[in-house]
């Protein structure tokens, strides 16, 4: 096992699964329920045990489809969704981190994935508008109420996790992290490291793109708001790309692999989670974990130029996952 959340005593695999696609977001017109379904018990064979989701992805979906696939889980799995965060018709996304909000979308993810508990509850995104300690506290009183066994939150400053881990026990961050936004390494990860918190990496492989498989989007993925993915940036980029696929060659190991390799070489408090609805991307992503990186791929990584369209911190804090500005309540 490679981590186990404090908070709570629940044992992590070394990896672990993102299911957001699974519901849209990449290439939504793909989506294939029954596929997905395969991917997460496979997934389970192969020995991974926590699986991500989000009230948002869908929205409501995933945690349904999620809910359907770990029905009569083994004691093993680690059900991880989040809060925060509401999507219009019109696919715009709002904040919300008021404490009634908290209280009854718990209640909707519990039904929705079937359980009486939710393995660990996260904060989707900090709501500007309602103080962060009185978001905090309704996660919190939710463990104390035993719907939740551990908490924990995406995208926050370091000032915040410390404010709220000393409200009440943090288990977990969630943050991107690959070789193309390795930024977080200077704080967020020392952070974790000092305080005895997981770090959840989520798109470990770039969104697809650090596979070298990656090509082009088409219409309505999300990946159209994401500044590193328009054709200009792309083709800059391929430089990154490219840098991945010379260290793979070298080592016998396939681009993905060798992203995923990365970001477990970063400590052993980070668990990627690389998202896929497919079987075949599935197992190769669980076989990195077979992958080596010397030191001296590990320079050569590191040295790579930055993303071309990789967004500040300010601008993360103020978009979803894909560029795309939160809108007001």
């Amino acid at each position: 096992m490679r981590k186990t959340l404090i908070a709570a005593d629940l044992k992590l695999g070394r990896i672990g699964l993102g299911c957001m696609s699974m519901s849209g977001g990449y290439a939504p017109a793909d989506r294939d329920d029954r596929e997905s379904i395969r991917v997460v018990h496979r997934a389970a064979e192969l020995g991974i045990t926590l699986f991500d989701t989000a009230d948002v992805y869908g929205p409501f979906s995933n945690e349904r489809l999620l809910g359907q696939a770990l029905r009569g889980r083994p004691d093993n799995v680690v059900i991880a969704t989040k809060c925060g965060l509401i999507a219009a018709a019109d696919g715009t996304l709002s904040r919300n981190g008021r404490p009634e909000h908290v209280r009854a979308a718990c209640e909707n993810s519990l039904r929705r994935l079937g359980v009486d508990a939710i393995d660990l509850y996260q904060l989707h995104r900090v709501d500007p508008d309602v103080p962060l300690a009185e978001t905090w506290g309704a996660m919190a009183d939710l463990v104390v109420e035993g719907k939740v066994r551990a908490l924990g939150i995406s995208h926050a400053t370091v000032p915040e996790l410390t404010m709220v881990h000393s409200i009440f026990p943090m288990a977990a961050v969630q943050y991107e992290l690959s070789v193309w936004t390795p930024h977080l390494r200077d704080d967020v990860l020392p952070w974790c490291e000092d305080n005895d918190v997981t770090f959840v990496a989520f798109s470990p492989i770039g969104r697809g793109y650090l596979s070298g498989n990656l090509t082009g989007i088409g219409d309505g993925d999300s990946r159209t708001g994401d500044p590193r993915f328009t054709a200009d940036a792309m083709a800059a980029n391929r430089i990154i790309v490219q840098g991945v696929r010379s260290v793979a060659e070298r080592i016998g190991a396939t681009p993905a692999q060798v992203a995923i390799a990365w970001v477990l070489a970063q400590g052993d408090q980070v668990v990627p989670i690389p998202g896929t609805r497919t079987l075949r991307w599935l197992e190769e992503n669980v076989a990195a974990l077979d992958v080596r990186l010397s030191p001296e791929d590990l320079r050569e990584l590191d040295a790579l130029p930055t993303a071309t369209g990789r967004m500040r911190w300010d601008r993360w804090r103020e978009t979803d996952s894909f560029g795309r500005r939160f809108t007001s309540l």
